[in-house]
């Protein structure tokens, strides 16, 4: 008997990168591992299982900004320059390690697996990996949901609802587009909700969002089954809170698999490991070593002695730790059956690029987990939000309260001393936005065309990503840079616009540089 349900949320994100201005852009990489290492796999699992007839279900998040650079042709042919590349070093490993045993295993593991790559994506799916998630969704297995159009962090909008409201119609409008239908559901920016914005979510006709595990729980009045059923809104918008017990078996950097030993380690890679001349020409032209995706060792423990990676037996750990995530599901469920006298939703987020890139053996885990679910156990089922709500149409109805996922989960990785100096300016070119359309409400031509750049480049500073960057201090000084470019490129437009004089040149080259949205209309911001 089915005692409750599974809802696996893999969200995938990247932001909007891409420089034409530029031969070889370092932060272009992000793109091409991720389509090798996380997007391609789970292609590849998702298949095996619809030719296995293995039923599933999983529910996907792709942004907007993803979308928009899977499917940009610059990006692609650079993906594919990028994919040769390492081929080449596969194969050149491949002679280098013909007498070193385990590496040369690793070595041939790494030469299918880029090849593979660049097949799936040139021969099998031209490359456009969208076709391959539509495909997939129309197969009724997986359900792409939607994102803010540009991982815009809603809460921090608040004193400027007309952007919150551009961040959600743009991104159904172009969902629309590219699936040709509605989305039902959206991965609000950083699991981030403020009061209201659930009203946006309703007038773009989503029937629900996700939100973390205190959003649900500190909500009022409070939720009379937890986190383990949906709640509605007073808009009549669903909310699905975030399981914590299971998140953590998969997140967490000490008690998480993905901390296993006998997994691949992410930070020994060739580019950093092997002589410069050598790796010289597949590392960043400027001669700045980088990630390749060849790396050879497993995790080991707390050691700067690593011991070499070793397939099978990290593939007989994802299948031990598959087993290990159904059971406690199963008891999760059973325990919750018994105790609320409901069919409990168990709903499991995670950052999809965590599967493949950071977790190698990730894709390998969902396809075991997927599998022991349909035949070894009858306690708990997939299922996605969608199915729920048609299944149990009726929750309970309270107000969530405002929250966000990251540390301390009420917005302060976005809000704190290394960022705050950017929504001034966010602020502010947001209230000029407005003011823009109030002033042209309806126009054409060039001053159209202008109308609609500034409405991109307000929505690009808007990501939450430079935030999370400059917070993290990561790659900070990039970060900074697009939010500064963004900003200042919306300022000359609307200095233009204002006066009249509008430079055509230079409108059209950052309408070649900032390409995303190309069927974009700036009425959307009245």
């Amino acid at each position: 008997m089915v005692k409750g349900y599974l809802c696996l949320v893999l969200h995938s994100h990247l932001p909007f990168v891409r420089h034409p201005e530029h031969e070889d852009f370092l932060e272009e990489d992000w793109l091409y591992e991720a389509i090798t290492e996380t997007y391609i796999p789970f292609i590849k699992v998702f298949n095996r299982l619809l030719d296995d007839k293995v039923d599933f279900r999983i529910t996907m998040s792709l942004t907007p900004t993803l979308i928009s650079m899977l499917q940009d042709e610059l990006l692609q042919s650079r993906y594919i320059t990028h994919i040769e590349k390492l081929i080449e070093l596969a194969d050149k490993e491949i002679q280098r390690t013909s007498f070193m045993g385990e590496f040369h295993t690793l070595a041939l593991m790494y030469y299918k697996l880029f090849t593979d790559a660049r097949k799936i994506f040139v021969d099998v799916y031209k490359k456009d990996l969208i076709n391959a998630f539509r495909s997939l969704q129309e197969t009724g297995k997986l359900e792409i949901i939607t994102c803010g159009a540009t991982h815009g962090f809603l809460p921090l909008m608040e004193v400027s609802r007309p952007s919150a409201r551009a961040q959600v119609l743009v991104a159904v409008q172009h969902y629309n587009k590219v699936f040709g239908r509605a989305p039902r559901g959206i991965w609000l920016p950083e699991c981030g909700y403020n009061l209201g914005d659930d009203e946006v979510l309703k007038e773009a006709r989503l029937r629900y969002f996700f939100t973390d595990a205190h959003g649900i729980l500190h909500g009022s009045p409070r939720p009379k089954y937890g986190v383990y059923a949906p709640v509605y809104c007073k808009s009549g918008v669903a909310a699905f809170g975030r399981d914590l017990e299971s998140s953590k078996q998969v997140w967490s950097a000490e008690e998480g698999y993905p901390g296993d030993y006998y997994y691949r380690e992410f930070y020994r890679d060739v580019g950093f490991d092997l002589e410069y001349e050598y790796i010289k020409p597949y590392i960043h032209k400027e001669g700045i070593r980088v990630n390749t995706g060849i790396k050879y060792y497993r995790i080991t423990g707390i050691t700067n002695h690593k011991e070499p990676y070793i397939p099978t037996m990290a593939l007989e750990k994802a299948a031990e730790h598959a087993g290990n995530f159904m059971f406690n599901r199963e008891k999760q469920a059973e325990f919750l059956f018994d105790m609320l006298h409901k069919r409990p939703i168990i709903v499991a987020p995670y950052d999809a690029e965590l599967f493949g890139h950071w977790w190698y053996e990730g894709p390998q885990w969902l396809d075991f987990l997927i599998r022991k679910i349909a035949y070894d156990q009858k306690s708990i089922k997939l299922i996605t939000a969608s199915e729920y709500l048609e299944e149990f149409p009726k929750n309970q109805v309270i107000t969530p309260s405002m929250s966000s996922w990251g540390w301390k989960g009420y917005n302060e990785v976005w809000l704190e001393g290394s960022n705050d100096w950017i929504y001034r300016h966010l602020h502010k070119a947001s209230e000029r936005m407005t003011e823009l359309v109030n002033l042209y409400p309806d126009t054409n031509g060039l001053m159209r065309r202008a109308m609609n750049q500034a409405l991109r480049e307000l929505l690009l500073a808007q990501s939450s990503d430079w935030a999370f960057i400059m917070k993290t201090k990561t790659v900070v000084n990039y970060a900074i840079k697009r939010t500064k470019d963004h900003i200042l490129r919306f300022t000359r437009l609307y200095d233009e616009i204002r006066s009249g004089n509008i430079d055509e040149v230079f409108l059209r080259d950052i309408e070649y540089k900032d390409n995303i949205f190309p069927d974009i209309d700036y009425t959307v911001y009245k």
